[in-house]
């Protein structure tokens, strides 16, 4: 194995992705291994596992795979600051700040779903409480 690669099922462990889902990312275009060994195992980078790694935070806040590639494509592009203009560079900042808003918003969305559903368990457990024969 070439030095600072990992293969998948690293990289799984790593990312808490099934080798299916990660598969399935590459086969969509959201990350691409970084070389092939020998044998033609896909073969990762710390830059892959940091992309998958924002994959995976996004999915949990019902971003779409289009969105999710459109800020990686965002990201990407701003890592190379030297080949951006300045404008070109403010419309990649603010893209990725609509990124931000919408991740907020729907964090907070959340936040009253696991309130109300604490609310939920609660009043199930005061109705067992109330049900749960007297000892005496």
């Amino acid at each position: 194995m070439q030095a600072g690669h990992m293969q998948i099922g690293e990289v799984a462990a790593r990312t808490e992705l099934s080798l299916r889902t990660i598969r399935h990312y590459e086969d969509v275009g959201l990350v691409i291994p970084s070389a092939r060994s020998q044998g033609g195992f896909r073969l990762y980078t710390e830059r892959d596992v940091a992309r998958l790694m924002v994959i995976r935070r996004m999915k949990p806040l019902g971003f779409t795979l289009e969105q999710m590639g459109d800020l990686l494509e965002a990201t990407d592009q701003l890592d190379h600051p030297d080949r951006l203009a300045s404008d070109e560079r403010d419309r990649l900042l603010e893209r990725i700040r609509g990124y931000e808003r919408t991740a907020l918003d729907r964090i907070t969305a959340l936040r009253t779903q696991l309130e109300r559903a604490e609310d939920f368990a609660a009043t199930l457990h005061a109705r067992l409480d109330q049900s749960a024969p007297t000892r005496g």
